[in-house]
């Protein structure tokens, strides 16, 4: 018997072939597994697409860390984040086994699809994201995607941060987004009908679906091609460890020395204000009050860059 560090982790999936050829998509939820918009929506998109109409392949996973969640939380009992050791090591722990098995999906599909939202700790103003390629096609066809999926704002970032679903996308020449939607702990309804609606609309614009666009809803769009942009966890680090109370809202236009929260310790005699030291709009706030030192706590999406609609 193989050892429980070596054996396959088999994604639970639903794949739909359709009656006519064409494209494969993939879309794929719960890469964290406390982000339960995508879980729900994908599952709807399940019951939702008829074979008969369907031209092309169409691959569903739910929940790609079951073991996550599981755990009831963004990451396995390893520890790992699944969104940052992409490709993985088939030898590894759960997590690394698990990328290995989301890797290798990835690979296999034409277009790729990855729904997130905030989790636990987290709310995103909801977006839609790419990397942006040196490759103008798959740079064409991710900014149809995005716009088709038709959420407030899209934000094309730094194509080059490894790890990722989407740097494995990348690698394999595959056009992919990704996108956010609000989390808190909970799951959003009118995330879970955003992504249901947004899914079927980048099936029809990539044809796999006959179906009518509806009107845009997108607000702002953002390409920032430095270096490191698009990395969350590293904005707005909490000073010290103790409870943290958010000053802004999501969306709202910041600019450097506009107070984004306070960070008090337990006994309330060491309050830290956290000021803004960016131009843009608060793409992510915090939303459990209790942090760690170094905790990002605040997400500023700059404006560089900044396109019309």
């Amino acid at each position: 018997m193989p050892s429980i560090m070596t054996e396959t982790i088999e994604l639970q999936r639903i794949e739909i072939t359709g009656a006519s050829d064409g494209p494969h998509l993939l879309i794929t939820g719960g890469v964290h597994g406390d982000e339960f918009e995508s879980m729900t929506s994908i599952r709807r998109l399940a019951g939702a697409v008829n074979a008969e109409d369907l031209s092309g392949t169409l691959t569903l996973v739910p929940v790609v860390n079951e073991a996550a969640f599981l755990n009831g939380n963004r990451t396995a009992e390893d520890g790992l984040d699944l969104a940052r050791v992409c490709p993985g090591d088939p030898e590894g722990s759960v997590t690394l086994r698990t990328a290995v098995s989301l890797s290798a999906l990835i690979e296999s599909a034409d277009y790729y699809i990855d729904l997130h939202s905030g989790g636990i700790v987290m709310d995103v103003w909801p977006m839609s994201g790419y990397g942006l390629s040196d490759d103008p096609e798959r740079l064409d066809i991710q900014r149809r995607m995005a716009r088709a999926l038709n959420l407030p704002v899209i934000w094309g970032t730094c194509g080059n941060l490894d790890g990722r679903s989407l740097s494995v996308a990348r690698d394999a020449g595959v056009p992919a987004i990704y996108t956010e939607y609000l989390g808190g702990g909970r799951c959003s309804p009118e995330g879970a009908d955003a992504y249901f609606e947004g899914c079927l609309n980048v099936m029809g614009e990539l044809g796999m679906i006959s179906r009518e666009q509806p009107e845009s809803k997108v607000e702002l769009v953002i390409e920032d091609p430095r270096d490191g942009s698009g990395h969350m966890q590293l904005q707005n680090p909490s000073p010290i460890t103790g409870q943290f109370t958010p000053a802004v809202v999501l969306g709202q236009r910041v600019g450097p020395g506009d107070v984004l929260g306070h960070v008090t310790n337990v006994t309330g005699d060491d309050v830290r204000e956290i000021a803004c030291t960016q131009t843009g709009y608060v793409l992510a706030i915090r939303t459990y009050p209790r942090v760690h030192e170094n905790d990002s706590v605040i997400v500023i999406m700059e404006d560089i860059g900044t396109d019309s609609v």
